[in-house]
């Protein structure tokens, strides 16, 4: 089997993906700074085929060590989302665009990489974004991961570039300041949720579907190779208030609709998934199978720490 390389993979991704590559009997190294605990991996840190690196990608010599020897290499480290980046802009472009660089120096001809962008790179579009549309961030997240995108397709390596949709649903290493999971758990225990711009329209993808789409891609590489896909499902493009509505059906809470405040990524398109899904790939978790199960476990947790990437 092959050997895996995962940075960031401690994350809310990589925590979910990890498991999948192990259970298809894959090598996989984590190679991950662990700022927020390894408390994520204990369900699976003792397997056989699972190495730990505790690095970070803005360190390229142990970058470049940990990286030799592997078949792939999965790039998901990143300071991540619109608040984090806001909240030190030096951090987040020395590990989201310097980090990149050291992975990219790092590799070798004849190993794979999969790189996670994100929609944030198309900023405000008018009409549908396909992967033809030219992109425009308007965040500092959006920017770094716009500069990650064009040094992964200058880099001359055999690479996949993968632009997800939100993100939302539970994970071994939660995270909170997703829009679906952070409205799940004001409603339960705030009991409110506070909603402006709730026209606002964004594609959302479960978390346990955006980490199969990592196998999902290497199993067809050589038909994506080069390329970007944006990874999401049609049946899942909603309005800010659509989500808020989705959350009633399962949680009583008042919902203040604000006339002033608006929101700071100011994305607000649709998003054509239809070049990865006609090569078979398909979304398995819908948006209220997400949110019940998102309900189950706040039902039974609350947190003082806010679980975000600030």
């Amino acid at each position: 089997m092959e050997r895996i390389l995962i940075t960031g993979g401690a994350g809310y991704i990589g925590t979910a993906l990890t498991p999948m590559l192990l259970e298809r009997g894959h090598h996989v190294t984590i190679y991950d700074n662990f700022m927020y605990g390894a408390e994520p991996l204990f369900g699976f840190c003792t397997h056989r085929n699972l190495k730990l690196v505790k690095a970070d990608v803005r360190d390229g010599l142990e970058l470049s060590k940990a990286v030799k020897d592997h078949d792939w290499i999965l790039h998901l480290a990143a300071i991540v989302g619109y608040p984090a980046c806001a909240a030190d802009p030096r951090r987040a472009h020395s590990t989201n665009v310097d980090g990149t660089r050291n992975v990219l120096m790092a590799m070798s001809r004849g190993q794979r990489l999969v790189f996670a962008s994100t929609g944030s790179t198309y900023g405000k579009v008018e009409g549908i974004a396909t992967e033809e549309t030219p992109i425009a961030p308007l965040t500092l997240y959006g920017q770094n991961k716009r500069d990650g995108e064009k040094l992964v397709r200058d880099s001359g390596l055999d690479h996949v570039t993968l632009r997800f949709a939100t993100v939302f649903g539970p994970s071994p290493r939660l995270r909170l300041d997703l829009l679906v999971n952070d409205f799940v758990y004001q409603a339960i225990h705030n009991r409110q949720i506070i909603l402006y711009e709730g026209h606002f329209r964004r594609t959302f993808l479960h978390s346990y579907d955006a980490a199969a789409s990592y196998p999902f891609t290497m199993a067809n590489f050589d038909k994506m190779k080069g390329q970007v896909f944006n990874v999401g499902d049609t049946s899942m493009n909603f309005t800010k208030r659509e989500i808020a509505e989705h959350v009633r059906k399962y949680a009583n809470f008042y919902l203040h609709e604000a006339d002033v405040g608006h929101d700071l990524d100011q994305r607000d398109y649709e998003v054509d998934y239809s070049k990865l899904a006609g090569l078979g790939y398909k979304a398995s978790f819908d948006l209220d199978t997400g949110i019940q199960q998102l309900v189950q476990i706040f039902s039974v947790f609350s947190t003082q720490d806010p679980l975000r990437n600030a």
